[in-house]
């Protein structure tokens, strides 16, 4: 980052805009790229699967939950680890940032693991928690056992690529993340529909596809840390073996997110089990709804995580009041943004509608959950600008956690499930209910951000 600042005192900040935009945007663009073509892969199989039948989108679409609370895990244990890795980067700390990764590298291996475990030995267990539907069930099963070997793969390559992240160096995931995105349409379109020669393997195929794309990723990314990243090594040495001091600070700031992203995704999975016990419809209708969402909100999500690196260079370099300057800029962007992702989903519904071959009921849920979903991502804009972006750039890691406890868990859930079983509500006003918590963080993390308590800089001294 070029020092922008012209004067700084406490009381005025005077900066140059045009190198800040343009600073942010060399983040930002990247990265949105990045959460582009990961919805990307997301959304090929949806869409190809929705071509195949009901069952088979939504079977892929459940066994697609596990794996999405796996990455929470995974992106949980990476963000605590880049809220260091960011500061000691403003310090130019190079030895602490390889150590941070080393550590960051063992947590995911070892989640992973497990999460892998357990998928392929017990996949129907892990799917009847989201529904009772036979058919629906033991298309997931097949899904779930192919794409869980994959589950260390991406383990050990989303954490250097979230640590590289931090350190500015942005454009080696989307790279990465590109070429996996061909290999994994091309692958897909082969394999579920039978193209070149090969079988029509439905579910099957997807799963496939998934796991190849994946080993791909993690041949590039080795290549990549061994050949070209030159000032920051992964080294073995850290990896096996970690200072005490650093693994207390790694726990104190990595837990709590771990803690609220778990939290956020079994939320949003609790969410998914609820539509799931009122039909293959409801089901179906979300997959591609949140599909719908995930590529509404590429940017600002790429807006938050730069706000998180940013700021917490910023910090780490002991200016606290540009710190202050950025985090309103960031703030305004974020809200803009959120705006144009809702008027997007508002736009394009009726062409998504009109293309996946859904029952008549599933496309009448999908024209409603549009409509919430357009104006949920506005909130959901603001709410990780200020929560994942500026909180956690400066150690206020634990507020996440609370907030989710509050909207989530306290409400949305609560009323959600009470809606849905004990009033047997319909399937719009359960909806409605269940998309409610981001509506309720916004005055919370509105009143959090104004005492600036999330301010401070963890480094130690070497």
């Amino acid at each position: 980052m070029n020092c922008l600042v012209k004067k700084e005192s406490s009381s005025t900040v005077s900066f140059n805009k045009k190198e800040f935009y343009k600073n942010v945007f060399a983040l930002v663009i990247p990265m949105a790229i990045q959460n582009l073509i990961n919805v990307g892969v997301l959304a090929a199989d949806v869409f190809m699967l929705g071509k195949v039948g009901e069952n088979s989108l939504s079977g892929a679409s459940l066994a697609g939950q596990i794996y999405y609370v796996m990455t929470l895990f995974l992106f949980g244990l990476t963000s605590g680890a880049t809220v260091l890795t960011s500061q000691y980067w403003g310090k130019r700390d190079i030895t602490t940032i390889e150590k941070i990764l080393a550590l960051g590298m063992k947590s995911a291996v070892l989640v992973t693991s497990i999460f892998a475990v357990v998928s392929f030995i017990i996949p129907d267990k892990l799917l009847r928690i989201f529904t009772s539907e036979p058919a629906v069930i033991a298309e997931g099963v097949i899904y779930l056992r192919i794409i869980a070997f994959s589950f260390v793969i991406t383990g050990i390559t989303q954490t250097y690529l979230l640590v590289m992240r931090s350190v500015e160096r942005v454009m080696v995931a989307t790279v990465v993340y590109f070429v996996s995105l061909i290999c994994n349409v091309a692958l897909n379109a082969v394999f579920i529909f039978g193209l070149l020669g090969c079988p029509s393997m439905g579910v099957v195929g997807a799963g496939l596809g998934t796991l190849i794309s994946r080993i791909i990723e993690l041949i590039l990314v080795g290549g990549y840390a061994r050949i070209y990243n030159k000032e920051i090594k992964f080294r073995w040495k850290y990896f096996l073996k970690c200072d005490r001091w650093l693994i207390k600070d790694f726990l104190i700031f990595a837990l709590p997110v771990v803690m609220n992203e778990v939290l956020w995704g079994i939320g949003g999975s609790a969410n998914t089990a609820i539509l799931g016990h009122m039909g293959s419809a409801a089901v179906a209708a979300n997959s591609v709804a949140q599909v719908a969402r995930q590529l509404a909100t590429v940017v600002t999500f790429g807006i938050s995580t730069a706000t998180a690196i940013y700021l917490g260079k910023t910090i780490g370099e002991k200016k606290k009041e540009l710190a202050k300057v950025y985090a309103k800029r960031f703030i305004g962007m974020s809200i803009i943004l959120g705006i144009l992702g809702g008027v997007m989903i508002l736009l394009f519904s009726p062409l998504a509608i009109s293309f996946l071959e859904l029952s008549l009921q599933a496309k009448k849920y999908l024209k409603f959950m549009f409509f919430v979903m357009s104006y949920f991502v506005m909130a959901q804009a603001y709410n990780c600008t200020l929560i994942v972006g500026i909180f956690r750039a400066g150690g206020d890691t634990k507020i996440g956690l609370k907030f989710d406890v509050i909207s989530m868990w306290g409400f949305s859930i609560l009323t959600g499930a009470l809606a849905a079983f004990v009033f047997k509500c319909s399937v719009p006003i359960v909806y409605v209910l269940l998309m409610s918590d981001e509506l309720i963080k916004i005055p919370l993390a509105t009143i959090r951000y104004r005492k600036y308590i999330w301010l401070r800089d963890i480094t130690r001294e070497a």
